[in-house]
């Protein structure tokens, strides 16, 4: 395209320099021979001028080929520059956040040991109290048994001597059996509650007592006073049976009042323990949760620091291969640069020497003694304003500029002053044009760049949210799949444990049936066996018994004889009660073996239940996590995608005010170039360049 348009220049320069050349040329001598004659100083001429059009052509692909590299390294270098920035940002935050996990690590597992170690000592002070209490209802039980029985007792005394008491013969009619069993009841109690009556019974009491338990049948023969109309002796005993019977009853109170009181303190004591045990438990669970989901944490940051690293450490070399590559490519630009610019400088001046007016007028007189004749100054002003306004013509109908083609007619008419002010004006107002042009290039450049970067950037962000979505949806799937297999397994397993408890159950009954056959069996046979065992054993001392010393009796009957399967049916019955006592104890000892197995099918199931349950509990825990990191990803992607969209739109924009100009940039650049070279060449024509010199230059 440049070359079209530099061939296109060229073009419009020749055909404005024929105009002037027509206008300033007042007479030339046969231009074939003169030709002719300056042959070898054109081609000359020419060849430098096609040197200068390569060089120009291989610094113009120079500069593409570097502008590219520039580009790619301007891009490059600042995106890796920050990428390497955010890196080691994100480095230094998840090894904070990695410090932070770990200290928050050690700190649970550390709450984890103390709770453990408190829920510990709040169940041995519940279990040692447990002891006390079991020990204190113990001693209660059996003191108020005991008193019980004493109370029982002495109301039974009471009863039987109050029936008796009150005629002076009263006790004198009362059984003498009566009167023991009082009097036993009596030593019994003084002598079990001896430290409870201590202070009770007064010195005269108990020798009262004492005598009544030493001849409990002679104690109340003596004769009353002549003052006395009853036995004071059966109204002391009666006294002391009474207020031993109100000691009891009020000591009983007394323990009775203490054993509520013990077992209220111990339920508060329980209940708070319990309490404590509790909370202690759940603060356990809790934090054991958050242990788990801080270690969960804590090992994907420390893979992300990792993978942080790796790409950091390969964006560090990248970026170090970078910079030496630009750097290398910019001396080589600066170098090839200056190269050809001397390159440049040295065709130009050799071109300046032989295109020189000494020179044209030497090689005019060595190949063409003839010269140009030139016309009066009116004249060539006048066909210099043509020839200027040619040129501007020229360029108006190539590029459709309406202000060239309004200069051009101007040309012809007002004052050269005026016009090259108009020209001047035109000309800052095409460069003006131009550097808003390439400002404008530069601002689509670089915004087309950044927009790509971001919306490479949330394409990534939407692909890792998308995976991210993919993997929690696959995890919650997982977790809610265990879950429902884990309720399966707790389910089947009660279903067994309900089996084994109505096996069990039915196990038992027929112990139960089989033992008390055995034992229904042993008694029957015992019974038979005894029975046997009666008959022959007496029998045969019968027949053992020694016969009186004197004359021999007179023949009787023949000696008796046992029958001779007696012993067998014996010894039968004896093995058959052996063989039951063994099959009653092979039953126990299957039933004990059967219990055991049971209690340990049991413990066993529990166990696992209680393990199922609190995997289901853990596993709901980190589900419900999921579900919220879940919720959150699919926002955060609707919030990248809208901002994708944003970004799309912002792009349609871009291109609505960009694609003209850069597609257009380098045919408009080069279009405004030549009409500002047109129009100071059109000022150079006005302000008297020699046509010669114009043509030199094109």
């Amino acid at each position: 395209m440049a070359a079209v348009l530099r061939l296109a220049k060229l073009a419009v320069f020749s055909t404005a320099c024929t105009h002037l050349g027509s206008a300033l040329s007042l007479d030339i001598q046969d231009s074939k021979d003169a030709d002719a004659k300056n042959r070898p100083v054109t081609k000359v001429i020419t060849l430098l001028k096609d040197m200068q059009k390569q060089l120009q052509k291989e610094a113009d692909e120079d500069e593409a080929i570097y502008d590219k590299m520039a580009c790619w390294c301007q891009t490059n270098d600042r995106e890796k520059t920050e990428a390497i920035k955010t890196a080691e940002v994100r480095i230094d935050g998840l090894t904070t956040k990695i410090e932070e996990l770990t200290a928050g690590s050690a700190r649970l597992n550390t709450e984890i040991k103390n709770l453990e170690k408190e829920i510990a000592e709040n169940q041995d002070s519940l279990d040692k109290a447990t002891a006390i209490r079991e020990k204190q209802l113990a001693e209660f039980n059996a003191e108020e048994k005991d008193l019980l029985q004493s109370i029982s007792a002495l109301k039974a005394a009471i009863t039987v001597l109050s029936k008796h008491h009150g005629g002076s013969t009263g006790f004198l009619q009362m059984p003498k059996t009566h009167m023991l069993g009082v009097a036993a009841m009596l030593q019994n109690e003084l002598s079990k509650h001896a430290s409870l009556l201590q202070g009770v019974l007064t010195p005269n009491e108990r020798r009262a007592a004492a005598a009544f338990l030493q001849a409990p049948g002679d104690y109340f023969d003596a004769a009353p006073t002549f003052k006395q109309s009853y036995a004071p002796q059966s109204g002391e005993i009666f006294g002391i049976l009474r207020q031993m019977l109100e000691t009891f009853e009020s000591n009983l109170s007394a323990s009775q009042k203490e054993e509520l009181a013990n077992q209220q303190a111990y339920g508060e004591l329980k209940a708070a323990k319990e309490d404590e045990i509790k909370a202690g438990q759940a603060q356990i669970d809790s934090k054991t949760g958050e242990l788990a989901d801080t270690d969960e944490k804590n090992a994907q940051a420390k893979v992300d620091v990792d993978d942080t690293k790796a790409s950091l450490s390969a964006d560090e070399q990248f970026l170090s291969m970078l910079k030496e590559k630009c750097s290398m490519a910019d001396k080589e630009w600066e170098e090839r640069q200056k190269t050809r610019q001397l390159e440049m400088e040295a065709v130009s001046q050799a071109l300046a020497v032989l295109s020189g007016d000494d020179a044209h007028d030497l090689f005019t007189r060595t190949f063409n003694p003839s010269f140009l004749q030139s016309s009066s100054s009116s004249d060539a002003s006048k066909d210099f304003r043509a020839s200027a306004s040619q040129v501007l013509a020229a360029v108006a109908a190539k590029y459709s500029n309406p202000k060239l083609g309004a200069l051009a007619y101007q040309v012809k008419l007002d004052a050269f002053t005026r016009v090259k002010k108009a020209i001047d004006d035109m000309v800052a107002q095409l460069l003006k044009e131009k550097d808003d042009e390439i400002k404008h290039k530069d601002f689509c450049t670089d915004e087309f760049h950044q927009n790509q970067l971001q919306t490479e950037k949330k394409d990534r962000e939407e692909q890792d949210l998308t995976a991210t979505i993919e993997d929690l949806s696959m995890k919650i799937e997982g977790l809610a799949k265990a879950i429902e297999e884990l309720k399966g397994e707790i389910a089947e397993m009660q279903v067994q444990l309900k089996r084994a408890g109505e096996d069990r159950e039915l196990q038992n009954k027929e112990f139960q049936s089989t033992v008390a056959d055995q034992r229904e069996t042993q008694k029957l046979l015992t019974s038979a066996l005894q029975f046997l065992k009666d008959f022959y054993h007496k029998k045969t001392a019968f027949i053992q018994k020694q016969e009186p010393v004197g004359p021999p009796p007179p023949a009787g009957f023949e000696t008796y004889k046992n029958n001779a399967g007696s012993g067998g049916v014996i010894q039968l019955i004896q093995q058959i009660i052996s063989d039951a006592k063994a099959m009653e104890a092979e039953a126990i000892r299957s039933e004990e073996d059967a219990q055991k197995a049971y209690e340990d099918f049991v413990k066993d199931t529990n166990a696992s239940i209680e393990a199922k349950s609190k995997d289901i509990v853990e596993k709901s825990e980190v589900k419900a996590r999921a579900e919220g990191d879940l919720v959150e990803t699919k926002e955060a992607k609707e919030a990248v995608i809208l901002e994708l969209e944003q970004l799309s739109n912002y792009n349609a924009q871009l291109h609505q005010s960009c694609d003209f100009v850069l597609k257009n940039f380098e045919l408009r650049q080069t279009a405004r170039d030549e009409e500002v070279e047109a129009l100071r060449q059109a000022k150079a024509i006005l302000s008297g360049a020699k046509f010669e010199e114009f043509l030199q230059k094109v």
